[in-house]
């Protein structure tokens, strides 16, 4: 396979972290730069990090002595050395549109960790085992940018990979699903924390995460959505509700979801059936960060656990537990995802996996 010279923009914070670790090893991808803000530009990574390194493993060889760039000046040096880059900028959403905007005008593609551009119409928002033919839309949005290589690609927000996933083979499969209800249990990982940093979660549940329940109930639909007219248009359903509580655990988002389907249910056999069965696009083509087993289900009425099963194929499949009928829903059950990788960095490289293999990234 072709080998590809990446950046990583917004280096310093937690997935910022968490990219560059996953690419230590990467088959594909070579770090070639990392950015941050003003403040970090000049020092090595290693002095850029100091008292923030929140990784359980050490920083990477590669990246320690690299000289930190400023994302938003050095734009056209960081385009000229890379052939895309990976963002997960701590900034405004405006501030970050214009700054991912500003790197794909200059022909350097971007897959975004951030929510700034989920919902602009011609931005794929790609979980690639569900709707990896999203990336259709690219010629358009590089035509809107006037590009010729310069895109920008977004993963979803974390929260819903552990549910969305476990829906979406059910809807191929032919259900049509009425309603749903997922509740989120989310862990600190994904406000970017640890307990040294956030001793407040320490025995605590904080039962309001600002955003989150919007995001929980609308992403998913675009993400099942169609492309019409150079834009993505969102599916009209099925309808769903959320409440999303802030736990303290270190990393794994869990969900309780509760499920209703119009006409013809599956029956519990069959659902396990399917989830068993299902691969997506990034299996097909084997990718180097694609799970094997895309979905795991687990008998056992205790699992799935965040501490036992966030860290299955490395993070990067989807646990389900507790299939049962519901006294006023068809069924409900319990996913789980690990935030920082299925839900964050590693969703972004499978992303950026996913578009070399289908050459949108080709110079």
């Amino acid at each position: 396979m072709k080998q590809y010279r990446v950046g990583v923009i917004g280096a310093t914070g937690m997935v910022g972290q968490r990219f560059v670790t996953l690419l230590e090893h990467h088959p594909w991808f070579h770090l070639a730069t990392l950015a941050a803000s003003p403040r970090s530009a000049g020092k090595t990574y290693e002095q850029a990090v100091e008292g923030r390194w929140a990784m359980k493993t050490p920083i990477p060889a590669q990246a320690r002595e690299m000289v930190m760039l400023d994302a938003a000046k050095d734009i056209e040096t960081i385009a000229g050395m890379v052939d895309f880059v990976f963002c997960a900028v701590d900034m405004k959403k405006e501030e970050i549109r214009a700054l991912e905007d500003a790197y794909a005008k200059a022909e350097c593609p971007v897959i975004s960790n951030n929510s700034a551009h989920r919902w602009t119409e011609d931005v794929p928002m790609i979980i690639p085992e569900l709707n990896a033919d999203h990336a259709r839309i690219i010629p358009a949005q590089r035509a809107r940018l006037g590009t010729k290589r310069g895109f920008i690609a977004v993963k979803s927000n974390c929260s819903i990979q552990s549910y969305a996933p476990l829906l979406t083979p059910l809807m191929l499969a032919g259900y049509e699903i009425d309603k749903v209800l997922a509740c989120t249990y989310q862990a600190i990982s994904g406000a970017g924390k640890t307990f040294e940093r956030w001793p407040e979660m320490v025995d605590n549940v904080i039962p309001y995460i600002g955003g989150e329940e919007e995001k929980s109930e609308q992403e998913p639909l675009k993400v099942w959505g169609r492309i019409e007219g150079g834009k993505i248009v969102k599916a009209d359903g099925p309808a769903i509700t959320s409440q999303c509580l802030r736990v303290p655990v270190s990393d794994g988002h869990t969900a309780a979801v509760f499920v209703s389907f119009k006409g013809e249910k599956p029956s519990i056999e069959r659902i396990k059936e399917i989830w068993a069965g299902f691969r997506g696009r990034a299996q097909e083509l084997e990718l180097p960060s694609a799970p094997k087993q895309f979905i795991h289900y687990f008998e056992e009425s205790d699992r799935p656990q965040a501490r036992l099963d966030r860290d299955l194929e490395g993070g990067m499949a989807i646990s389900a537990g507790r299939l049962r009928p519901d006294s006023q829903y068809d069924y409900k059950f319990v996913g789980l995802s690990h935030n920082t990788l299925r839900g964050a960095a590693g969703g972004g490289v499978l992303l950026a996996e996913l578009l070399c293999a289908e050459g949108y990234m080709d110079r």
